[in-house]
Protein backbone atom coordinates (compact mmCIF):
# COMPACT_ATOMS: atom_id res chain seq x y z
CA UNK A 1 0.00 0.00 0.00
CA UNK A 2 0.84 3.76 -0.92
CA UNK A 3 0.00 6.93 0.42
CA UNK A 4 -0.04 10.33 -2.16
CA UNK A 5 1.65 12.54 0.41
CA UNK A 6 0.90 15.89 -1.72
CA UNK A 7 -1.43 16.40 -4.12
CA UNK A 8 -4.35 18.92 -5.32
CA UNK A 9 -7.65 17.05 -5.61
CA UNK A 10 -9.44 20.36 -6.22
CA UNK A 11 -7.37 21.39 -9.25
CA UNK A 12 -7.45 17.64 -10.62
CA UNK A 13 -11.61 17.84 -10.39
CA UNK A 14 -12.61 20.32 -11.49
CA UNK A 15 -16.30 18.93 -10.69
CA UNK A 16 -17.62 16.92 -8.12
CA UNK A 17 -18.09 13.95 -9.78
CA UNK A 18 -14.90 13.82 -11.28
CA UNK A 19 -13.68 12.68 -8.05
CA UNK A 20 -15.15 9.33 -7.64
CA UNK A 21 -12.88 8.38 -10.59
CA UNK A 22 -9.63 9.32 -9.56
CA UNK A 23 -10.09 7.76 -6.26
CA UNK A 24 -11.31 4.25 -7.97
CA UNK A 25 -8.09 4.20 -9.93
CA UNK A 26 -6.32 5.10 -6.73
CA UNK A 27 -7.72 2.32 -5.40
CA UNK A 28 -6.69 0.06 -7.78
CA UNK A 29 -2.86 0.67 -7.59
CA UNK A 30 -3.15 -0.03 -4.05
CA UNK A 31 -2.64 3.80 -2.61
CA UNK A 32 -4.41 4.54 0.67
CA UNK A 33 -4.34 7.89 1.28
CA UNK A 34 -4.00 11.37 -0.03
CA UNK A 35 -2.95 14.47 1.36
CA UNK A 36 -4.66 16.83 -0.10
CA UNK A 37 -2.75 20.42 -0.27
CA UNK A 38 -4.09 23.73 0.62
CA UNK A 39 -2.87 26.89 -1.77
CA UNK A 40 -4.98 29.27 -0.87
CA UNK A 41 -7.59 30.29 1.30
CA UNK A 42 -10.11 31.33 -0.94
CA UNK A 43 -10.10 28.10 -2.52
CA UNK A 44 -9.79 26.65 0.94
CA UNK A 45 -13.58 26.16 2.25
CA UNK A 46 -14.51 24.48 -1.35
CA UNK A 47 -11.46 21.89 -1.14
CA UNK A 48 -12.74 21.23 1.94
CA UNK A 49 -16.18 20.74 0.49
CA UNK A 50 -14.86 18.36 -2.06
CA UNK A 51 -13.27 15.68 -0.02
CA UNK A 52 -15.30 15.63 3.04
CA UNK A 53 -17.28 12.41 2.33
CA UNK A 54 -14.03 11.03 2.20
CA UNK A 55 -11.90 9.20 4.86
CA UNK A 56 -9.12 8.32 2.91
CA UNK A 57 -8.20 12.00 2.12
CA UNK A 58 -6.81 14.25 4.69
CA UNK A 59 -5.94 17.99 4.37
CA UNK A 60 -3.90 20.72 4.81
CA UNK A 61 -4.46 24.50 5.33
CA UNK A 62 -1.78 27.67 4.29
CA UNK A 63 -1.27 30.11 0.98
CA UNK A 64 1.01 29.35 -1.55
CA UNK A 65 4.56 31.46 -1.57
CA UNK A 66 3.64 32.47 -5.43
CA UNK A 67 0.21 33.64 -4.73
CA UNK A 68 0.36 37.27 -3.56
CA UNK A 69 -3.02 39.02 -4.45
CA UNK A 70 -4.50 36.55 -2.48
CA UNK A 71 -6.05 36.60 1.63
CA UNK A 72 -2.37 36.79 4.05
CA UNK A 73 -3.22 35.09 7.05
CA UNK A 74 -1.90 35.64 10.24
CA UNK A 75 -0.92 33.19 12.91
CA UNK A 76 -4.34 33.44 14.75
CA UNK A 77 -6.18 32.74 11.37
CA UNK A 78 -4.03 29.62 10.37
CA UNK A 79 -4.30 28.65 13.81
CA UNK A 80 -8.26 28.91 13.43
CA UNK A 81 -8.52 26.68 10.35
CA UNK A 82 -6.30 23.99 11.40
CA UNK A 83 -8.74 23.71 14.30
CA UNK A 84 -10.48 20.56 12.74
CA UNK A 85 -9.78 16.67 12.51
CA UNK A 86 -9.26 16.80 8.65
CA UNK A 87 -6.18 19.07 8.92
CA UNK A 88 -3.44 17.08 9.61
CA UNK A 89 -0.72 19.70 8.37
CA UNK A 90 0.15 23.93 7.71
CA UNK A 91 0.69 24.99 4.59
CA UNK A 92 2.10 24.66 1.70
CA UNK A 93 4.17 27.65 2.75
CA UNK A 94 8.06 28.58 2.31
CA UNK A 95 9.86 30.16 -0.43
CA UNK A 96 9.82 30.31 -4.16
CA UNK A 97 12.20 33.47 -6.05
CA UNK A 98 11.97 31.18 -8.92
CA UNK A 99 8.42 33.64 -10.77
CA UNK A 100 9.06 36.18 -8.21
CA UNK A 101 10.33 39.75 -8.71
CA UNK A 102 11.36 42.51 -6.56
CA UNK A 103 11.51 42.71 -3.05
CA UNK A 104 10.50 39.77 -1.79
CA UNK A 105 10.04 40.33 2.12
CA UNK A 106 6.66 39.59 1.55
CA UNK A 107 7.10 35.74 0.90
CA UNK A 108 9.08 35.20 4.15
CA UNK A 109 7.28 36.89 6.64
CA UNK A 110 4.33 34.83 5.38
CA UNK A 111 6.97 31.63 5.73
CA UNK A 112 7.53 33.01 9.14
CA UNK A 113 3.88 33.38 10.19
CA UNK A 114 3.09 29.76 8.83
CA UNK A 115 5.59 28.22 10.92
CA UNK A 116 4.34 29.99 14.20
CA UNK A 117 1.17 29.18 13.39
CA UNK A 118 2.42 25.54 12.70
CA UNK A 119 4.37 25.23 16.31
CA UNK A 120 0.92 26.62 17.86
CA UNK A 121 -1.40 23.65 16.85
CA UNK A 122 1.89 21.16 16.68
CA UNK A 123 1.29 20.60 13.69
CA UNK A 124 3.96 19.76 10.72
CA UNK A 125 5.07 21.94 8.06
CA UNK A 126 4.80 21.11 4.13
CA UNK A 127 7.14 23.54 2.62
CA UNK A 128 7.87 24.65 -1.00
CA UNK A 129 11.22 25.71 -1.88
CA UNK A 130 12.77 26.92 -5.18
CA UNK A 131 15.08 28.99 -6.12
CA UNK A 132 15.58 30.38 -2.56
CA UNK A 133 17.54 27.39 -0.85
CA UNK A 134 19.65 29.53 1.77
CA UNK A 135 16.94 31.89 3.26
CA UNK A 136 14.68 28.78 3.44
CA UNK A 137 17.09 27.22 5.65
CA UNK A 138 17.40 30.35 7.45
CA UNK A 139 14.12 30.79 7.88
CA UNK A 140 13.87 27.42 9.36
CA UNK A 141 16.45 27.82 11.92
CA UNK A 142 15.01 31.11 13.15
CA UNK A 143 11.53 29.81 13.70
CA UNK A 144 13.14 26.70 15.31
CA UNK A 145 10.69 24.79 13.00
CA UNK A 146 12.51 21.73 13.82
CA UNK A 147 9.72 22.27 16.61
CA UNK A 148 7.15 21.05 14.33
CA UNK A 149 9.02 19.16 12.23
CA UNK A 150 7.42 18.72 8.32
CA UNK A 151 8.57 17.76 4.73
CA UNK A 152 10.30 19.32 1.83
CA UNK A 153 7.71 18.60 -0.95
CA UNK A 154 8.43 17.64 -4.70
CA UNK A 155 12.24 17.87 -3.57
CA UNK A 156 14.96 19.26 -6.16
CA UNK A 157 18.17 20.47 -4.50
CA UNK A 158 21.02 19.11 -3.22
CA UNK A 159 22.43 16.57 -0.89
CA UNK A 160 23.33 19.49 1.13
CA UNK A 161 19.81 20.77 1.36
CA UNK A 162 18.47 17.81 2.05
CA UNK A 163 20.77 16.96 4.79
CA UNK A 164 20.25 20.38 6.57
CA UNK A 165 16.54 20.11 6.45
CA UNK A 166 16.65 16.29 8.25
CA UNK A 167 19.16 17.69 10.78
CA UNK A 168 15.94 19.77 11.30
CA UNK A 169 13.28 17.09 11.67
CA UNK A 170 12.08 16.94 8.16
CA UNK A 171 11.68 14.45 5.66
CA UNK A 172 12.02 15.04 1.97
CA UNK A 173 9.45 14.25 -0.92
CA UNK A 174 10.01 13.06 -4.26
CA UNK A 175 7.55 13.47 -6.81
CA UNK A 176 7.58 12.76 -10.11
CA UNK A 177 10.67 14.85 -11.09
CA UNK A 178 12.74 11.94 -9.86
CA UNK A 179 12.01 9.87 -12.79
CA UNK A 180 12.84 12.31 -15.24
CA UNK A 181 16.12 11.63 -17.47
CA UNK A 182 17.78 14.93 -16.99
CA UNK A 183 17.18 14.52 -12.85
CA UNK A 184 20.17 12.87 -12.63
CA UNK A 185 21.59 15.04 -8.96
CA UNK A 186 18.26 14.51 -7.64
CA UNK A 187 18.89 11.18 -8.30
CA UNK A 188 22.05 10.46 -6.83
CA UNK A 189 19.76 12.34 -3.64
CA UNK A 190 17.50 9.66 -3.65
CA UNK A 191 19.98 7.11 -3.12
CA UNK A 192 22.10 8.45 -0.65
CA UNK A 193 18.96 9.17 1.54
CA UNK A 194 17.75 7.28 4.55
CA UNK A 195 14.51 5.36 3.80
CA UNK A 196 13.49 6.60 7.03
CA UNK A 197 13.49 9.93 6.00
CA UNK A 198 11.56 9.93 2.70
CA UNK A 199 7.99 10.47 1.67
CA UNK A 200 6.38 10.25 -2.28
CA UNK A 201 3.98 12.13 -3.66
CA UNK A 202 2.67 13.12 -7.15
CA UNK A 203 1.45 17.06 -6.31
CA UNK A 204 -0.94 16.11 -8.97
CA UNK A 205 -2.58 17.71 -11.30
CA UNK A 206 1.23 18.44 -12.20
CA UNK A 207 4.60 16.76 -13.40
CA UNK A 208 3.38 13.68 -14.36
CA UNK A 209 6.08 11.06 -13.79
CA UNK A 210 7.58 8.60 -16.70
CA UNK A 211 5.86 6.67 -17.90
CA UNK A 212 2.73 9.04 -17.71
CA UNK A 213 5.08 11.87 -18.53
CA UNK A 214 2.82 14.70 -20.15
CA UNK A 215 0.04 13.65 -18.99
CA UNK A 216 -2.72 14.98 -16.26
CA UNK A 217 -0.78 13.53 -13.21
CA UNK A 218 -3.22 11.74 -10.22
CA UNK A 219 -2.93 10.42 -7.26
CA UNK A 220 -2.45 6.41 -8.54
CA UNK A 221 0.53 7.36 -9.97
CA UNK A 222 2.11 7.87 -7.21
CA UNK A 223 3.39 4.12 -7.62
CA UNK A 224 5.88 4.83 -10.50
CA UNK A 225 7.36 7.16 -8.52
CA UNK A 226 7.59 4.90 -5.98
CA UNK A 227 8.83 1.89 -8.08
CA UNK A 228 11.73 4.15 -9.66
CA UNK A 229 12.94 4.95 -6.64
CA UNK A 230 13.06 1.19 -5.69
CA UNK A 231 14.84 0.54 -8.91
CA UNK A 232 17.14 3.52 -8.05
CA UNK A 233 17.97 2.41 -4.96
CA UNK A 234 18.03 -1.83 -5.82
CA UNK A 235 16.01 -2.22 -3.43
CA UNK A 236 12.25 -3.93 -3.30
CA UNK A 237 9.24 -1.91 -4.18
CA UNK A 238 7.40 -3.22 -1.15
CA UNK A 239 10.08 -1.97 1.09
CA UNK A 240 9.73 1.66 -0.27
CA UNK A 241 5.85 1.55 -0.03
CA UNK A 242 5.82 0.25 3.80
CA UNK A 243 8.63 2.45 4.75
CA UNK A 244 7.16 5.60 2.71
CA UNK A 245 3.91 5.22 4.13
CA UNK A 246 4.83 4.42 7.40
CA UNK A 247 6.68 7.51 6.97
CA UNK A 248 3.75 9.29 6.20
CA UNK A 249 1.95 8.19 8.77
CA UNK A 250 4.65 8.91 11.87
CA UNK A 251 5.19 12.53 10.24
CA UNK A 252 1.00 13.48 9.52
CA UNK A 253 0.15 12.10 12.83
CA UNK A 254 -3.82 13.10 12.51
CA UNK A 255 -4.18 11.20 8.98
CA UNK A 256 -6.67 8.43 9.77
CA UNK A 257 -5.64 4.66 8.53
CA UNK A 258 -8.96 3.51 8.31
CA UNK A 259 -9.80 4.82 4.48
CA UNK A 260 -13.78 4.45 3.67
CA UNK A 261 -15.87 6.49 1.35
CA UNK A 262 -18.56 8.20 2.88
Amino acid sequence: MLVDSHCHLDMLCQQPGDLPAVLDEAQANAIQHMLCVSVSLERFASMMELIAPYGQISASVGVHPDNREVEDPGVDRLCELADRSAIVAIGETGLDYYRAQGDLEWQRQRFRRHIRAARAVNKPLIVHTRAAREDTLKIMAEENAAEAGGVLHCFTEDWEMAEAAMEMNFYISFSGIVTFKNAVELQEVARRLPLERMLVETDSPYLAPVPKRGKTNQPAYVRYVAEFIAELRAETFASVAETTTANFYRLFAGAPRVHKAG
